[in-house]
């Protein structure tokens, strides 16, 4: 049995987010906390594997109650994903020989970034690239591959990763920029499509804002991210055969970390998923 744990929904920042003093953030319990995105995938020889390295770690590694990680991969560079390479480091967990799954562009990164690169010549992880289209078996019956999408790419490229096991195959695509440009770079005319080509059963997505006017001062090409809302509209209701959907990424502005609200009834009325921290899917 392959399972695979969400370890956080929230955007980079976290919920509450640093400065915010707004009710989303202010006004919050413990328990309406949030961790940035990251998955936990224990393969069917028991093995953990990552994906993403959040500051968040240790308090994911709690929910997660795994004992042990033999591997990281990075989606990108952008600061919530990767803040958390440190704490792999002898300061902290004193890794030795972890495989990090990464693009090449993220591989020159790391090899350019001080305290990375100290990491890697101490051996704490042995850079492993993985390119678009590619694989790797994490373990018995249990794939990683590699899905490029368009998202600002100010440090590395962005890579999505599903992670397919002996039964289902997952998705996990945190960040990109627009539904039209990640269509268009695959050759698909819809969002459907392109699960369907990918043979996808369990897609986790960007959910980042839920409108292009969410976040005042800024205008939608701004935000590299497409809006909920516009999702959900292309998507329309689910259909019999239609893989699940859940939304992730969510920024700490989301109405979607409200059960209550209504754009939260509005995606489950459609038969999509607002993600839960911690749910776990079995592949």
């Amino acid at each position: 049995m392959v399972t695979v744990t969400l370890l956080g929904t929230a955007q980079d920042g976290g919920r509450p987010q640093a400065g915010c003093q707004l009710d989303c953030c202010s006004a919050l319990r413990l328990e309406d906390y949030r961790y940035p995105v990251s998955l936990g995938i224990v393969d069917q020889d028991g093995r953990g594997h990552l994906i993403e390295a959040t500051r968040s770690l240790a308090d994911q590694l709690k929910l997660w109650k795994h004992p042990s990680i033999h591997s990281v991969a990075l989606t990108h560079a952008h600061f919530g994903h990767v803040d958390g390479l440190g704490l792999f480091g002898k300061e902290t967990l004193n890794a030795k020989g972890l495989a990090l799954y990464l693009s090449s562009s993220m591989k020159t990164l790391v090899e350019a970034t001080p305290q990375w690169n100290l990491m890697v010549k101490d051996g704490v992880f042995v850079p492993s690239p993985i390119g678009a289209g590619q694989h790797v078996r994490l373990g018995n019956e249990c794939f990683l591959e590699a899905v490029e999408v368009p998202h600002r790419a100010e440090l590395s490229d962005m890579h999505a990763f599903i992670v397919r096991g002996p039964n289902r195959s997952l998705l996990f695509l945190p960040d990109h920029d627009r539904w039209a440009t990640t269509l268009a770079f695959h050759g698909s005319s819809s969002i459907r499509s392109w699960l369907n080509s990918m043979e996808v059963d369990i897609a986790l997505i960007d959910g980042t804002f839920w409108s292009a006017d969410e976040l005042s001062g800024r205008n939608q090409d701004e935000v590299p991210h497409p809006p909920v809302q516009e999702t959900i509209q292309n998507l329309g209701k689910r259909h019999e055969g239609d893989p699940e959907i859940h939304f992730i990424h969510l920024n700490h502005t989301n109405p979607l970390h409200e059960e209550g609200s209504t754009e939260y009834r509005e995606v489950t009325s459609l038969g999509w998923s607002v993600a839960q921290q911690g749910m776990t899917f079995t592949l």
